[in-house]
């Protein structure tokens, strides 16, 4: 009999930690299915609730994703836009560190005149800019960056009084009467434009020369 018992002891041991193994592994395997199915709920819900960010259309039941029109978008103009993205990077980095700063009220204030000049012509500031794809926001970034380059260029677009009087007699501009002083200002902001364009190719240029600019994908 004792023979018996001690031959059926270990057995017994072994059943008993092959089912507390089994216990376990059920348990395992049940934690990590309750996960997997929470995370398929949570990701369903945001897609439901986000759709726009990740489907744009559906035709006939056919759904359209936001990647497929970005690919499409990155064929067309992908090179330009980053090339403009960059360019704007380093401009805003360029003024970062000369301590640049366009405010708010500079922004409203060539706002506000942009869209005087519209109304002068009977148009409306909202209808250009739905016209051209663009909204105030986009205005807002574009005056941000024409404002940054002005300051950063600055010293190199001032005209003098000789450079206008130069203009004025190599164009044969009779510029006597009560119109002198308007005309002398219009001179002016023209040859200030025509530096400033000049300039904006020249500090572009030696921007990328002097940054250190990775590409990562090929347009």
């Amino acid at each position: 009999m004792e023979k018996d018992l001690e031959a059926k002891d270990p057995v017994v041991e072994v059943e008993g930690v092959q089912k507390d193994t089994k216990k376990k592994i059920k348990l395992v395997v049940s934690a990590k299915t309750a996960i997997v199915v929470a995370v398929v709920i949570v990701v369903g819900v945001l897609i439901f609730q986000y759709k726009g960010l990740f489907i744009v259309a559906s035709v006939d039941g056919s759904f359209i994703s936001r990647m497929e029109v970005i690919k499409e978008l990155e064929k067309l103009s992908g090179e330009a836009t980053l090339d403009s993205i960059v360019t704007e990077r380093l401009i805003n980095n360029k003024a970062d560190s000369m301590g640049v700063v366009v405010s708010d009220e500079e922004i409203n204030t060539e706002i506000k005149n942009i869209e005087n000049q519209i109304i002068e012509q009977g148009g409306t500031l909202e209808t250009v800019l739905l016209s051209q794809g663009m909204t105030v926001d986009n205005l807002r970034e574009q005056i941000e960056i024409q404002k940054k380059l002005e300051k950063i260029l600055s010293d190199k677009i001032e005209v003098s009084t000789e450079e206008v009087d130069q203009y004025i007699e190599a164009n044969g501009a009779d510029v006597s009467g009560e119109n002198e002083g308007e005309y002398r200002e219009f001179v002016e902001n023209q040859l200030k434009q025509q530096k400033f364009n000049n300039e904006i190719s020249v500090l572009i240029d030696s921007l990328r020369l002097e940054a250190k600019i990775k590409y990562f994908r090929e347009y």
